[in-house]
């Protein structure tokens, strides 16, 4: 039996679309050095140059961090570790990071955030201070993506406005304009394609015309998705999981995002020009049991 079988019971099972699996093409994924390390192998498990993004929660050592990116960029994988302003102490540590994912992991590329800290360490608080160091453009990184909101952000606009993240991604817009560096959204994980097809809309509509990688959650049990999406400050689309467990006969089943890509994917073929163009896997469940289903899904 394989892992997505042992997940699955027959009727949830569900033949995946053309159109999802092309909506899969150089999907991303994101570990934790924590969870990296009890995989054997990535290469075994993910195509390679898959991008792997490498979470930075506060608290883990930058020598974790830089060697798990060794590791995972040795086996063939695009590596794109996180950089959360807020636990950055000052400019000189920045640098510290830097040259040592690119002289020690040969990594030029970074996932640009706040960090979700309420109070910073030192002298950042956004990803925009970071890019003004200009440490990124001095060390040649070719690729910087930056946190994305479909659903708002409580860490930078408290009063239920949404000013200053609009304000945040004119600024990236401009940013995008000016630099050879290839650049994009990177967002939270949601679990309802309407709200992201008009968020995602509003941004082109406001001369917004950065990539998105979509922010996906991968199966898991229908708690463990609560209990992150919760910590992880999920919006609105948290009322999908809550619906889902007042059925007790799903509320056992693992949660799968067929649903949610496939509206995605479909919304894509019929407007090629869409702006959300990658998928980006949140292994809530495993990273084993996301890496399975994805497989499943393309080879289907």
């Amino acid at each position: 039996m394989s892992i997505l079988s042992a997940f699955t019971s027959k009727e949830e099972t569900r033949k995946v679309s053309d159109n999802l699996k092309d909506f899969l093409v150089d999907f991303s994924i994101e570990v934790m050095p924590r969870t990296a390390s009890k995989i054997e192998s990535f290469s075994e498990i993910l195509p390679q140059n898959t991008r792997v993004y490498i979470a930075h929660i506060e608290g883990i050592p930058i020598d974790e961090m830089v060697e798990t990116a060794k590791r995972i960029s040795g086996e063939g994988f695009n590596v794109m570790p996180h950089f959360p302003a807020r636990i950055i102490k000052d400019k000189k540590m920045l640098e510290d990071w830097i040259n040592r994912y690119q002289g020690e992991a040969g990594i030029k590329q970074a996932l640009l955030l706040a960090g979700g800290v309420n109070q910073p360490h030192g002298t950042f608080e956004s990803s925009m201070q970071l890019i003004e160091t200009e440490l990124f453009e001095k060390y040649n990184f070719k690729h910087l993506n930056f946190a994305g909101h479909p659903e708002g952000n409580k860490d930078i606009d408290y009063d239920g406005s949404t000013q200053n993240v609009d304000e945040a991604l004119a600024w990236k817009q401009k940013f995008k304009q000016r630099t050879d560096t290839s650049v994009a959204l990177t967002t939270q994980f949601c679990f309802e394609a309407g709200p992201v097809i008009e968020w995602a809309n509003s941004l082109v509509s406001n001369g917004i015309d950065i990539p998105i990688n979509i922010g996906v959650a991968g199966p898991a049990k229908l708690q463990t998705l609560i209990k992150f999406s919760i910590a992880c400050g999920v919006g609105p689309s948290l009322r999908v999981l809550q619906k889902r467990a007042k059925d007790v006969k799903k509320l056992l089943l693992p949660f799968e995002p067929n649903d949610f890509l496939e509206a995605l994917a479909e919304h894509k073929n019929a407007s090629p020009n869409f702006n959300i163009t990658n998928v980006h896997f949140f292994p809530l469940g495993g990273i084993n049991v996301n890496a399975s289903w994805i497989k499943s899904a393309i080879n289907n």
